[in-house]
């Protein structure tokens, strides 16, 4: 909510951590590099909603699954752009990520776009999945003599190269690299920088300790709008017309004087949002179910067994990828536990009550953290725990709506959603149809939050079946 609505009313019933501070506020235990965990650790505590305040900045996180639900309802409910979004609008501006929703782009562009995740355009980017998927393979054939594979960084390369072809025919020729594509390193670090500065930079203080950090931070999104604008020259130095995907889409769009056609600054912002968010959450869906399942032999085993039953040797066509029911459950189970975007803002766009009990005038919004979500007692006596067969049909349809949100909610939800899925499970199948995969036994699970969630320091030890 506002800070200004709840400092003019009553809120004794929101709970907050105990040890509030003067000016300050809940800032005792705060981690910056962690703030999504330690939020989740709060809310174990204090339930299913509670606020925080950040040096004078209000925040109110729900959970409940019957607060989601009422927060997924469009006649009341809209996104918000949560300040650590908002901030990214340095670097995606009115693109669709991080575009306010009464700007006239964000809807031209959804218009304009939404034919590029249709089934037949997926069908389309389905050999290019593939390639891909067998440039990892090459790279990690060369590697099964026992030595380890940084996961996060080779599933980025791999993403990352993905919606670089797909959605507009430019390769960041990534497995050609020893060392990740500048492009990630200057990614990481604006995502970085924009999650630990949002709250700091609300006094002068901070402002003043941060300078550095911002000329840091100037570089890489420069560095970032100059890799966007090479993709866009490649494309027009070619001729008037390419491939038929996004980036076309959106030129030709400007070429034909189209009704939803879009500004030059703001293609910019629609490639540079795609190449960020296309493959940075999809790369940590790929390494938090490959990490479960190295964790889980029985769950690897049957995993495998389906992927050589439904694909055999044979190339797998488009259709066969979503016969792969049960690598999908190990995804969909993944991303229960983590969430690779894992929250989300919505504001009340009518006088409402919260539950009926929590009242939000116009303009008020919360934070819907979505790893608490995924882990409402309605998921049972240990949500803790994976298990993939929480996606059975039959368990979906006993559990309440809306209580499964890893891609968001409403209009403004991922455009991309079935295209991730798609090339997730087409990766998983590869990998586990042509690798036996082995995990440090030693490793705990660390969680790297840059906005989005990754695990770090996961690595696995291959053996080619």
């Amino acid at each position: 909510m506002s800070v200004e609505s709840l400092r003019e009313r009553d809120t004794a019933a929101i709970p907050h951590p105990r040890w509030r501070l003067p000016v300050l506020g809940d800032v005792l235990g705060i981690n910056i590099r962690t703030p999504l965990q330690n939020s989740m650790e709060i809310g174990k505590t204090l339930g299913p909603i509670f606020e925080r305040d950040v040096l004078g900045n209000r925040f109110v996180f729900a959970s409940g699954a019957d607060m989601v639900a009422e927060l997924s309802d469009e006649s009341r409910f809209a996104k918000h752009l949560a300040p650590g979004v908002a901030s990214l609008r340095e670097l995606g501006g009115d693109g669709l990520f991080t575009a306010y929703n009464h700007e006239p782009n964000w809807s031209k562009a959804h218009n304009l776009l939404a034919p590029a995740f249709t089934k037949s355009a997926m069908r389309s980017y389905h050999r290019t999945m593939l390639d891909v998927a067998g440039e990892l393979t090459e790279y990690w054939d060369r590697r099964t003599d026992g030595t380890p594979v940084d996961v996060s960084s080779d599933m980025t390369k791999l993403t990352l190269e993905t919606i670089g072809r797909t959605g507009f025919s430019y390769s960041f020729d990534s497995f050609e690299r020893s060392r990740p594509h500048p492009f990630v390193q200057a990614m990481v670090g604006a995502l970085s920088h924009s999650q630990r500065t949002t709250f700091v930079k609300t006094s002068a203080l901070g402002r003043l300790l941060t300078r550095r950090a911002d000329r840091r931070n100037a570089r890489n999104l420069e560095y970032l709008a100059e890799v966007v604008d090479e993709v866009i020259r490649a494309r027009r130095g070619s001729g008037d017309t390419g491939p038929e995907d996004l980036l076309e889409l959106m030129l030709r769009a400007a070429r034909e004087d189209h009704p939803d056609k879009i500004d030059e600054l703001n293609i910019r912002h629609q490639v540079v949002t795609f190449l960020v968010a296309g493959h940075e959450t999809t790369s940590g869906a790929l390494s938090f179910a490959l990490y479960y399942l190295s964790r889980h032999p029985e769950v690897l085993a049957k995993a495998r067994a389906e992927v050589d039953e439904v694909w055999g040797q044979e190339t797998p066509e488009f259709e066969q990828i979503a016969k792969l029911r049960y690598v999908r459950r190990v995804l969909d189970e993944s991303l229960r536990l983590w969430p690779t975007a894992p929250a989300y803002g919505r504001e009340a766009t009518v006088d409402t009550t919260l539950v009926g009990k929590y009242p939000m005038k116009v303009g008020d919004w919360v934070l819907v953290l979505i790893p608490a979500l995924h882990r409402d007692p309605v998921w049972g006596d240990d949500p803790e725990a994976f298990d993939p067969d929480n996606f059975l049909p039959e368990r979906i349809r006993s559990r309440p709506a809306h209580v499964y949100k890893p891609f968001g909610t409403g209009e403004r939800a991922c455009i991309g959603r079935q295209f991730a899925v798609h090339e997730a499970v087409l990766v998983l199948g590869t990998i586990l149809r042509r690798y036996d995969i082995v995990g440090d036994p030693d490793y705990q699970l660390k969680i790297a939050e840059r906005l989005t969630l990754m695990p770090e320091g996961f690595t696995l030890q291959l053996r080619c079946r």
